[in-house]
C-alpha cells in the first residue's frame, strides 16, 4: 500500500486528524510529522521534514494542510524532488496528478469543508499519472529547473 507522509499547521490539525484516520482505515501506511496539537506553531518546522520524505523518496506522497495551505504548500515546494500543488477543488486534484504528476498535495483547512478535503484526497490519491508524452516532456523542464537551485 502507498506510504503518505502528512504534516500541518494548528490552522490544519483537525483536517489532518480526520483526514489520517480515514487513510489509516483504508490501509495507507502513515507517518505523520506533527503537529500533535491545535497550538499554535510554525508550519516551516512541520512541512520541511515532510517534503524532505517525499523528496527522499522514503515515502510515496505527501499531503500538508495550514490555514490557507499557501504557506505549506510554500515550503513543500523548496524541497529537491517535490512537485506540491495547492488545490482547493475536485478538477484541480485530478489535473495535477494526470498532468503534472504531483507528489504532494496542500490544503488550507480554513478555505474548505473538510467534506471537501476529504473529497480531494480521495480524487488526489487515487488519480495516476497519465504518462503523456508533453506532460513527461513539462514534469522534465520543472526537474531540470530543480537542479539549477
Amino acid at each position: 500500500m502507498m506510504k503518505i507522509a502528512m504534516a500541518c499547521d494548528h490552522g490544519g490539525f483537525d483536517y489532518k486528524e480526520k483526514l489520517k484516520s480515514v487513510l489509516l482505515k483504508q490501509g495507507y501506511e502513515v507517518t505523520d510529522y506533527g503537529c500533535y496539537s491545535a497550538d499554535s506553531v510554525d508550519y516551516p518546522d512541520m512541512a520541511y521534514p515532510c517534503a524532505k520524505a517525499v523528496g527522499n523518496k522514503e515515502v510515496d506522497r505527501g499531503i500538508v494542510i495550514c490555514g490557507t495551505g499557501i504557506g505549506v504548500s510554500i515550503v513543500a515546494n523548496k524541497v529537491e524532488g517535490v512537485r506540491c500543488a495547492l488545490v482547493s477543488d475536485l478538477f484541480s486534484a485530478q489535473a495535477t496528478r494526470e498532468h503534472n504528476d504531483s507528489n504532494m498535495l496542500a490544503m488550507g483547512g480554513r478555505v474548505i469543508s473538510e467534506e471537501l478535503m476529504l473529497e480531494i484526497a480521495k480524487v488526489w490519491l487515487e488519480t495516476p499519472f497519465s504518462n503523456d508524452e508533453r506532460h513527461l516532456r513539462r514534469i522534465a523542464k520543472v526537474t531540470e529547473i530543480d537542479h539549477h537551485r
